[in-house]
């Protein structure tokens, strides 16, 4: 399909979507596929009230503004920095840059050639600048953002008039409790589409996550997959636990693996609650230095490769102490006898899982089943 010809088709679907001839989603059917999300955020920006024509007023942001932006996001730019340099160097050619939002959409980052010349390019690569839907109408900063999945526009799929000479593609950053954190960006000003740009944001998202898992305090790394072999590719899942078994933190490939990660956020899941061995077992893998199939509850075996904290790259392995390690068995017990017996509600109270507590109790909620 030629430019020219694509053009038109996102012109037609335009005139009849937001002209009130046809519904949104049956003019972009009839143009393209898969485009039902582009459909949504249009009718989201109708039903805020924007309309096409209307200008977009990008907000000035004064210094004080960017500093605290860069300050409140530090965690997320130390993560994702280095992975946004790579991505920059890569679209470079096709006059494209890297941008980093937090979950709210506002820009906490750049990086790459970016032309503060061109009033286009500088309006939006500004760290402070809003860039949410609610703000600028449909780019893939919102799509992202609010459809929490991989997006690419072009053109004029955004929404406003005044928007339609970026083409983007972006994809949500999802932190390492589940969360959405964030989102990545690659954008370009009156640029040939590239639709591939999904894929590559997408797969540069999935570095920054895992990196994200890696920076949260853990005493050890598990890497899972099915499979032999796939654990060390960039599919692997990804989980880290504390020094009592606890799992602090998770990517997304770990968390569908295991459903029980999901919505887990607060108290934190056992490994004891995963994983049908000895929780301590997993840290003796950590010598083995090569997968090893683990049994799961459900009677299905995963391929487990560990590493201490030292050896993720985590520097900031002695401090995997959560508050649990300074927790004292009698704390423990005065808590369970405050619930009134209830463990469900003392584990709570604590932060902690019940298997936590029953097994500092000395209760045993589970018996050892198989070995490694």
């Amino acid at each position: 399909m030629g430019e020219a010809h694509r053009l038109q088709q996102i012109a037609l679907a335009r005139q009849q979507a937001l002209g009130g001839t046809a519904s949104a989603t049956d003019a972009l059917v009839d143009a393209w596929f898969d485009r039902a999300w582009l459909a949504r955020s249009w009718q989201r920006c109708l039903a805020q009230g924007q309309r096409p024509a209307e200008s977009v007023a990008f907000a000035t942001v004064s210094a004080a503004v960017q500093r605290d932006t860069r300050d409140a996001a530090q965690a997320l730019l130390a993560a994702a920095q280095p992975e946004m340099e790579r991505l920059a160097r890569a679209v470079a050619p096709i006059r494209y840059f890297a941008i980093l939002t937090d979950a709210h959409g506002t820009v906490v980052g750049t990086a790459g050639a970016i032309d503060r010349s061109d009033r286009a390019t500088d309006a939006i690569a500004r760290v402070g600048v809003d860039l949410s839907e609610r703000s600028v109408g449909t780019s893939a900063i919102g799509a992202a953002l609010t459809e929490l999945q991989p997006v690419w526009l072009h053109r004029g799929e955004h929404f406003f008039e005044d928007t339609a000479v970026y083409s983007c593609a972006g994809a949500p950053l999802i932190g390492p409790r589940g969360d959405c954190v964030g989102m990545l960006d690659l954008t370009g000003v009156n640029v040939a589409e590239r639709p591939e740009l999904k894929h590559l944001v997408a797969q540069s998202a999935r570095q920054i996550e895992d990196a994200l898992v890696l920076a949260v305090p853990h005493a050890l790394c598990l890497r899972l997959a099915w499979y032999d072999g796939i654990a060390t590719s960039e599919r692997a899942a990804v989980m880290c636990l504390d020094a009592d078994g606890a799992v602090v933190s998770a990517n997304a490939a770990a968390r569908d693996m295991l459903p029980s990660l999901h919505g887990s956020r607060h108290p934190a899941v056992h490994a004891d609650e995963l994983f049908a061995l000895p929780w301590p077992q997993l840290f003796d893998l950590a010598q083995r230095g090569s997968a090893v199939p683990v049994p799961l509850w459900s009677g299905l075996r995963v391929s487990v490769r560990a590493s201490r904290a030292s050896a993720c790259g985590d520097s900031g392995a002695d401090a995997a102490a959560l508050p649990l390690r300074s927790l004292t068995d009698d704390l423990i017990a005065q808590a369970v006898r405050a619930a009134g017996g209830n463990v469900t509600e003392a584990a709570q109270a604590l932060g902690v899982s019940r298997a936590t507590v029953y097994r500092r109790l000395g209760q045993g909620r589970r018996p050892g089943v198989g070995a490694v």
